[in-house]
């Protein structure tokens, strides 16, 4: 058998649905064995769009993304999509082309040491240098980038061995579990829980995971047990739900920290350092547990206490089996918090200024989007915002990115989202910045007649640094930038443009836009002058004023 039949038959085995990117002259053979398999070739605009999808598919489904691309300037344009996977813990492997490895007639001419330049950014990169590795090399690509941490993973085919034949068999995957906790672990922690004085549930990326969400959603009905999210940790048990505390958003001074600083239990569930922490641990004051799938990263601000590492939906079972309501449980405190942060939550929900509020604007998604819907945020000031005020129903409908957080991945992201779930409705959110990084890969979702909606909020600037050197005292300076017409810009491509004037405009846009057919963009103009008064001033002296709790 051919090398390159050999290699997507390796993938079929794998239930690979799709490969996203852009083929070159190296990846021919492997191009024309796609041709007539089962696996649908996604061609994108740029690699680094072809990545994110493929990043994103995986972390929706659990299941390897594949994309492609070419040697030299090809496989560089991996190289952020890489590192976006390997840090928000996304199965996705990387297939590049090389030059022919046992005769070159091209000398050095687009040669880079692709694989040691993923080294550091994968959890396994590898060159196959033999026809008949294919099969074992496929096989541990994918059990290295499905098994827990989740990750990147590439490998390199060169044109030669790609054209070569080959005995080989695929090898099938094997049947495995994750291990479980010790019963010791188990035991230190359900004690610890329940001879706590105020224990408090934190819920972060790790956490993330089909299985997770029910077990958590039992624990804390059970053990009424009040809970808070890190950005990443949103929608794994709904945010609706009368226990929960807020989100993790800021990193301090926020009502949830309040409760974090009065907590003697915390009950870390998938936290990774990976996210900006959450809370700054303190010796002594407080005991925390760490339950993952793998054993806590030590570093000066987490250093948990007592460890639970094993299947985390199996752990919160066994710990929902062990934990029982405590009479000396005190939540009274937990409880003034939760209603001081819903009340300042409503502020400008109903402010009609415009440009928009973004307070008003993640309101006006929630009033619209369905309890499914999935919103993928690109990177900037909206994503602060987004994280604190747009409470999620489900796991994964706010899709953002707290690990590596990139700009350029809103829209990639949302197409992905869209392949996995096509009977929901999708919404990219981006600013100017962070689309126009991306913004070709609207012709891709053209051309795949996807139903999807893109809001470009429009501030004519790189709007978070633009905060952030305002917080130095700095003067406002390099941030500013012009921008194209988004709606003749969308149309170009054979999309829907839109361009509201109001709230009221901007609320009937994006109905009209969810509600019919094709590839919408809505330019948004955006007002984030009250970025320093509420983020760094309001919510810290409102939070403040809390009355502490009697030790």
């Amino acid at each position: 058998m051919k090398a390159s039949d050999l290699f997507i038959k390796a993938l079929e085995a794998e239930g690979c649905q799709y490969i996203f990117g852009i083929p070159g002259e190296e990846n021919l053979d492997l191009l024309e064995s796609l041709r007539t398999s089962s696996i649908k070739l996604i061609l994108t605009r740029h690699e680094q769009g072809a990545g994110f999808m493929a990043a994103t598919y995986g972390r929706l489904t659990g299941k390897t993304g594949v994309c492609l691309a070419t040697l030299g300037p090809g496989a560089t344009n991996f190289v952020t999509c890489a590192a976006y996977a390997q840090l928000g813990a996304m199965p996705m492997l990387m297939i590049t082309g090389q030059k022919p490895v046992k005769l070159s007639k091209q000398g050095h001419f687009q040669i880079v040491d692709v694989v040691s330049m993923m080294q550091p950014l994968t959890k396994y990169t590898k060159q196959i240098v033999s026809a008949d590795n294919i099969p074992a090399r496929i096989r541990e690509a994918f059990r290295r980038a499905e098994e827990e941490r989740p990750g990147a993973v590439h490998l390199e085919l060169p044109e030669d061995i790609a054209h070569e034949h080959s005995d080989a068999i695929v090898i099938p995957a094997s049947f495995h579990r994750r291990p479980i906790a010790d019963e010791k672990a188990i035991h230190k922690a359900a004690h610890a829980i329940n001879a706590a004085k105020r224990p408090i549930l934190m819920v972060g990326a790790g956490a993330n995971r089909k299985s997770s969400a029910k077990m958590l959603r039992a624990f804390i009905d059970k053990t009424g047990i009040p809970f808070f999210t890190t950005q990443m940790g949103k929608g794994v048990v709904d945010e609706m739900h009368p226990l929960w505390l807020g989100n993790a958003a800021l990193s301090d001074g926020d009502f949830v920290h309040r409760a974090i600083e009065h907590a003697d239990c915390i009950i870390n569930v998938g936290h990774d350092v990976i996210e900006k922490p959450p809370f700054f641990m303190r010796r002594g004051r407080r005991t925390v547990i760490h339950v993952n799938y793998v054993s806590a990263e030590v570093d000066t601000v987490y250093f948990p206490q007592i460890e639970v590492t094993g299947d985390v939906a199996n752990a919160i079972w066994r710990l929902h089996e062990a934990v029982s309501p405590q009479s000396h449980w005190e939540f009274g405190y937990f409880d003034q918090v939760r209603n001081h942060l819903l009340a300042h939550l409503a502020r400008n929900a109903d402010d009609d200024r415009f440009p928009i509020h973004p307070v008003r604007m993640v309101h006006v998604m929630r009033e619209i989007m369905d309890h499914d819907g999935i919103v993928c945020l690109d990177n900037g000031m909206y994503k602060l915002w987004f994280a604190r005020y747009y409470r999620c129903n489900e796991p994964n409908t706010l899709l953002l990115d707290n690990a590596l957080a990139t700009m350029g991945a809103g829209l990639p992201s949302a197409m992905a989202a869209k392949l996995v779930h096509p009977d929901r409705k999708v919404v990219a959110v981006s600013g100017d910045g962070g689309f126009m990084m991306n913004s070709q890969e609207l012709e891709t979702a053209v051309r795949l007649g996807q139903n999807l909606t893109q809001i470009v909020l429009r501030d004519n600037a790189y709007g978070m640094i633009k905060w952030k050197q305002a917080n130095m005292n700095f003067a406002n300076f390099g941030m500013d930038m012009g921008n194209p017409d988004f709606v003749k810009y969308a149309e170009s491509y054979g999309a829907r443009g839109w361009r509201p004037n109001s709230v009221a405009e901007f609320r009937d846009m994006l109905r009209a836009a969810l509600a019919s057919p094709g590839v919408d963009v809505i330019d948004l103009a955006v007002d984030y002058s009250d970025n320093d008064r509420v983020l760094n001033n309001e919510i810290k002296q409102l939070s403040a004023a809390l009355n502490p709790p009697a030790e």
